[in-house]
């Protein structure tokens, strides 16, 4: 019996989905806060926590695990100054509040921020 398989399709094939979805992870560890639909917001928060997760070890691998999705000056920046805001913070590093929608397509738009 076929099963659907969870996350989103963002009308992309596979490789250009994960292209996105690491651009606007790199957009959101530069800016801390960014605007994008709601779709996106919703795919890219659960990838971020993890990577939030990953850089609170600060360890070799958990480095060379960041350098898979972020630049080395972005990956420096997530060590060093967004994981220590983390350090007792279990989770729920993310925030998505929904703004109102884009005028051109009516597309449902969101804010992603990081919580501190």
């Amino acid at each position: 019996m076929r099963k659907r398989k969870a996350g989103r399709i963002l009308s992309r094939k596979k490789g250009v989905r994960r292209a996105l979805l690491v651009s606007v992870v790199r957009a959101l560890t530069q800016k801390e806060k960014i605007q994008t639909t709601e779709a996106k917001a919703k795919e890219v928060s659960p990838l971020m926590e993890r990577l939030i997760s990953k850089a609170r070890r600060n360890d070799l691998h958990a480095r060379r695990e960041l350098l898979t999705y972020l630049s080395a000056p972005l990956a420096k920046k997530m060590l060093e100054e967004i994981a220590p805001r983390f350090q007792e913070r279990q989770g729920g590093y993310t925030r998505i509040i929904k703004v109102a929608p884009r005028k051109s397509d009516g597309a449902q738009m969101a804010i992603i921020e990081l919580v501190k």
